[in-house]
């Protein structure tokens, strides 16, 4: 498996970092004020609960009287009603927090994904696509969700609870205030620490899941070649890699935690013993002792909850990272803002000002090279072809033809030189412009879930089933025809059902998105350009036919660049028979 060298992140805790989630976290700043006076509420609750303890010994069991005791049963009641609805409603805040907040993000990653160029695609695998869209973002927006809504308690309880201390007895409460800065120093010296190792997991997080892909959708390959051994040899290796690493972060937790931990108990204990004295003494009440034994104890799993929600939030800066990162990818093929002024872009097209389009395409001394690679594809490339005309490019492996179309289509731009679309350099119009008006057969069709019927009507949803019906029988589908709404390839992947006598329906039908027939049935096609990318000889005279059969290339430009590994007396005879499996 192909190895993905990801950028490496070193910074400690970052607050530049962590402001990056501000125009996520914004549109709910109500849900945010909501959760943070609810939790307040709440800890309040819990700060008076050990006030009303103190109450009951000093005025019920030591007075040895009931006297009172059912006004202070209903304010008590009222109380932890009061706590009760505080709960449900920081509660909800924080769902709608997560839902909202992860969904945002997952839309302006998809969103931002749409605008990359194929060769961000082609060095990019899908295991890391997918971990900072899905697990990634989910991970934040939980985080931000219901860890700060933890913490957020824990601080109004702990706050709440020193300054009743204070209140009762101030020697006694600076015996616990003591572990505050305990849990700072402990803190700030596992930080960095804890985040390397966090950062090193989500990074073989992202190896294994495109691993995972890998080997799904190359599983026909591993089979052919017999290397399920080896392949399953290198997944163990890279899981036990990432076994490893989680084990070191588990390592930091288990001590960071146990200590903070520690240095509670250890206040709880000086309280017992020193408030102890001072009962004996008389300076100190033994219904104040209980309260302030509550408290010491109480504050336990507060301080504990926050050391761990803190070792989580320091991780999640790797995740944050990760997203921001993403979302930080620069296209590489761009309209200029002149272009993007006139003619829109792809999610705000302003057609209006679009130029019909004839269909001429020409190579100017074009030289390329792709972005990952160091030596050039072409070289001083120059090539003319005229409106309405039919054209077959032929070379050996490598030697180019698939570079040819992506450039026509813009999917990358020349190093050097120019292509021009009836005489226009292609970059002065828009990507969308020029893609609108392309047709490309792919050689490896893509299939989406759903029906036939619904991949066929992918390129135009609007299309009636009389419509999506015609344009299968224009590419000679006609078998597929009687099964549009019987196959189902939800659960199927594109291998599965690539057949011998479906693929080429599909291939005209999804990756044309079958626009020209769809928009016109009459013979002047929507899509001037046709480009093909096929493997087989006959299917490639098959499509020639039917486009033929289908639209009048006097009266409709048609300039279809045909690669594939052919012999060009096969293809001046038109002989399908005589020619071979090609490779391209």
């Amino acid at each position: 498996m192909a190895a993905f060298d990801e950028k490496e992140y070193t910074k400690s805790f970052d607050w530049s970092i962590w402001r990056r989630l501000a125009p996520f976290v914004r549109p709910f700043r109500r849900d945010f004020v909501g959760m943070l006076v609810f939790n307040g509420l709440c800890a309040l609750v819990d700060v008076a609960i050990p006030l009303f303890q103190r109450y009951a010994i000093r005025n019920f069991i030591q007075a040895d009287s009931l006297r009172g005791i059912v006004p202070f049963s209903l304010v008590y009641l009222l109380v932890i009603l009061l706590q009760a609805l505080s709960v449900v409603a920081f509660a909800r805040n924080s769902m709608t927090i997560e839902m909202n907040m992860g969904r945002d993000m997952r839309r302006t990653l998809f969103h931002h994904l749409q605008t990359l160029s194929f060769s961000f695609y082609n060095v990019t695998p899908v295991g890391y696509l997918l971990t900072r869209v899905m697990s990634d973002t989910n991970r934040i927006a939980g985080m931000v969700a219901w860890n700060l809504t933890d913490i957020l308690w824990a601080l109004f309880y702990v706050l709440g609870t020193f300054a009743a201390m204070l209140i009762l007895n101030w020697r006694l409460a600076l015996v616990v205030i003591v572990i505050v800065p305990v849990m700072a120093v402990l803190t700030g010296y596992f930080q960095n620490r804890i985040l390397r190792w966090n950062r090193k997991v989500r990074k073989l997080n992202s190896r294994i899941t495109g691993s995972f892909n890998e080997g799904i959708t190359g599983a026909k390959t591993t089979k052919t070649l017999g290397t399920e051994e080896q392949t399953v040899r290198t997944f163990r290796a890279l899981t036990q890699e990432m076994h490893n690493a989680g084990i070191g972060a588990a390592r930091l937790n288990a001590i960071y935690i146990p200590l903070v931990l520690f240095a509670s108990t250890m206040a709880v204990a000086i309280v017992l013993l020193r408030g102890g004295d001072m009962v004996s003494g008389g300076l100190l009440e033994l219904a104040t002792l209980s309260t302030f034994t509550t408290y010491a104890v109480g504050i336990f799993e507060p301080i504990q909850m926050t050391a761990a929600n803190i070792a989580e939030f320091i991780s999640l800066q790797a995740s944050i990272e990760r997203v921001t990162d993403l979302m930080d990818k620069v296209p590489q093929i761009q309209d200029s803002p002149e272009v993007v002024e006139k003619y829109g872009d792809a999610f705000h097209p302003k057609r209006e000002n679009w130029e019909p389009i004839r269909g001429e395409i020409e190579f100017r001394d074009v030289t390329f090279r792709y972005p990952d690679g160091g030596d050039n594809v072409l070289e001083h490339f120059s090539l003319h072809i005229p409106q309405g005309a039919t054209v077959a490019i032929v070379g050996e492996t490598g030697a180019g033809k698939s570079t040819l179309v992506n450039l026509a289509c813009r999917f990358f731009e020349p190093t050097e030189g120019q292509i021009l679309i009836d005489g226009v350099d292609y970059r002065q119009r828009s990507q969308l412009w020029l893609h609108s008006n392309i047709g490309y057969v792919l050689q490896d069709p893509h299939l989406f879930s759903g029906t036939v019927r619904e991949n066929i009507r992918y390129g135009k949803l609007d299309a009636s089933d009389a419509e999506v019906e015609a344009a299968a029988r224009a590419v000679s589908a006609d078998t597929v025809v009687e099964k549009l709404d019987k196959i189902d390839l939800t659960s199927f992947t594109t291998p599965q059902v690539n057949t011998r006598t479906m693929t080429f329906a599909f291939v005209d039908s999804e990756a044309e998105r079958l626009n020209a027939v769809l928009d016109d049935l009459d013979g002047l096609p929507a899509k001037e350009i046709w480009l093909a990318d096929v493997r087989q000889f006959d299917r490639f005279f098959d499509l020639l036919e039917a486009t033929k059969k289908t639209f009048d290339v006097r009266n409709a430009p048609l300039a279809m660049l045909k690669l594939m590994d052919l012999a060009e007396e096969a293809i001046a005879n038109h002989k399908p028979e005589q020619a071979t499996e090609g490779a391209a």
